[in-house]
């Protein structure tokens, strides 16, 4: 099976040895995004609304990169810092997936890169 790393300008570039997403037959696997601004490589400031909306415009980029949208995920992982935030980052959430709802796990994590607050990586099917 062949692999193909996906990158884009629209989405931050990787802060470490690995691709933004893979692509492997019909199936994508992204790396987890995080609130950062492409322009800048900052995570974008304001509330946690903000920062959960910057982070999904970027899975939508490296999704749209592969040829894929939204509508193409079939699962995706959110790695919050704050549980008590949770609600507020569904809210944000449910603004990009409202009709199609891809299954989904939320984790609390201790620390994410940057000290970002949440994060999201997504599987779709092209």
């Amino acid at each position: 099976m062949e692999l193909k790393s996906i990158f884009t300008e629209e989405a931050p570039k990787a802060i470490g040895p690995y691709s933004q997403a893979i692509g492997a037959g019909n199936m994508l696997f992204t790396s987890g995004q995080l609130g950062i601004n492409p322009a800048t490589g900052n995570i974008v400031e304001g509330t946690i609304q903000d920062e959960t909306r910057q982070a999904l415009n970027n899975l939508k980029a490296v999704l749209e990169a592969a040829g894929a949208s939204l509508s193409n995920v079939v699962k995706t992982t959110v790695f919050i810092k704050d549980m008590n935030q949770f609600g507020l980052i569904n809210e944000v959430y449910g603004e990009f997936f409202n009709e199609h709802k891809p299954a989904r796990s939320c984790v609390e994590v201790a620390r994410l890169p940057k000290d970002g607050n949440v994060e999201v990586e997504a599987i779709a099917i092209i």
